[in-house]
């Protein structure tokens, strides 16, 4: 049974911590998104610029829905041009006139042949902070290939170590590289932003794909120079720790345990009945048991592999060892943890089944100015009006509209 989520409805009204903030988006896919979507969750204004067929997240469908578009793009703006013509070129520089921070996530070279080169952004706002979003940088030997988060985890290091030492790298399925790169973006915009706000000097961001899943792996890089050995693929084991892994429950549940500390070991070896073991050479300590993995990993799953996943939550909760459940979304979906730490919502979608549609929470948490929901992710030039009549009044907004710059809306 589904666990009950709260509901919440868009408040039109709320404001954030960076209320007042302008942030003119041109990015696609899921880094800038993510990145935005931060931005736009406490309070800033986020101005999807959106070509002819939309943002390519609005293909990513299920059932005929753009479920990613939905979740990764509330408290959002959409403006809809075709960037292939100079005059709507003209209208991205007015936009960046009255920005704070400005995201593109083209192929290095693209912005400039645009006629939006950084420069050019810079001298008509000289405090804007402008974030390129690529593969692998806008530098760099591979700076001209293809940006996919796919290419980048297999490259980082990351899949190599991941999955079992008998098959196959695994890369991971869910947007890994976009979204640790989004999530780095958030803070680099602001960190940019500080500088700006002090000194009026705006500059750029060079965010790649690459580098913030590359720099998850450390110190494996130390430690490959001090001892000359890759790590190598352990499943869900730890190279680190022992015993770590995923065991199976005897009625087909999993779950995850850790023994990362020697005071968890002793409680763990306590709760299976095996204190025999606390002092067998092989076990005393973590090094030793590391060497003895396997007869250690055997004990704790023979033993795991006799109970159902509520009897071994129940038992080793009791007894202090580190122990949860592996959730797929079936379990999540029921799970009230999560429903109660609002970790998961629901928010009005009349195209959704029953009329809700399920979205992540805002984060961070910030006790005095938490997250906020504005609107629903927007539809294909929805705004164009209210955010351009401004800036081109409607007689230069009518001839825009006739000329095909201005779409949809």
């Amino acid at each position: 049974m589904t666990a009950k989520l709260r509901r919440r409805q868009f408040d039109a009204q709320a404001k954030g911590p960076l209320d007042g903030l302008r942030v003119v988006d041109l990015s696609r896919l899921v880094a800038g998104n993510v990145l935005t979507k931060v931005l736009g969750d406490h309070g800033a204004e986020v101005i999807k610029v959106e070509p002819p067929a939309g943002d390519s997240l609005r293909a990513w469908k299920t059932g005929g829905v753009e479920t990613s578009w939905k979740t990764l793009c509330r408290n959002k703006r959409s403006l809809c041009l075709d960037l292939r013509n100079p005059e709507a070129i003209g209208v991205v520089r007015k936009l960046a006139e009255t920005a704070d921070i400005f995201v593109e996530s083209f192929r290095p070279g693209v912005l400039e042949e645009m006629g939006l080169a950084p420069d050019v952004l810079l001298e008509l706002n000289p405090a804007l902070v402008i974030v390129r979003v690529s593969g692998w940088g806008q530098t760099g030997p591979f700076s001209h290939k293809p940006g996919f988060g796919t290419l980048v985890e297999g490259y980082s290091g990351f899949a190599a170590i991941n999955g079992f030492a008998d098959r196959e790298p695994v890369l991971p399925p869910m947007f890994m590289a976009d979204a640790y790169a989004g999530l780095y973006g958030s803070s680099a915009a602001m960190i940019a932003l500080h500088h700006a706000k002090a000194t009026g000097e705006g500059q750029v961001v060079d965010l790649s794909l690459f580098e913030p899943i590359f720099a998850m792996l450390e110190p494996q890089m130390a430690n490959y120079r001090i001892s000359g050995k890759k790590k190598p693929r352990t499943g869900s084991r730890s190279t680190s720790t022992a015993p770590r892994n995923a065991y199976q429950t005897k009625d087909g549940g999993w779950v995850g345990l850790s023994s990362s500390t020697q005071g968890v070991f002793v409680k763990l070896m306590k709760s299976l009945g095996r204190t025999d073991l606390l002092d067998d050479p092989r076990f005393r300590t973590n090094s030793d048991r590391i060497r003895h993995i396997e007869e250690i990993d055997g004990v704790v799953r023979d033993y795991v592999a006799q109970m159902t996943m509520a009897e071994a939550l129940a038992q080793f909760d009791r007894d202090g060892v580190t122990i949860g459940p592996i959730l797929d979304v079936a379990g999540l979906d029921e799970d009230h943890y999560i429903a109660e730490r609002e970790a998961l919502i629901e928010v009005p979608d009349a195209e959704m089944p029953g009329g809700w549609l399920p979205m992540h929470g805002e984060i961070p948490r910030l006790s005095k100015t938490p997250g906020i929901l504005r609107n629903a992710a927007p539809a294909l030039g929805q705004d164009n009006d209210a955010l351009l009549l401004p800036i081109l009044g409607a007689e230069e907004l009518a001839r825009l509209r006739a000329g095909g710059v201005v779409l949809h809306g």
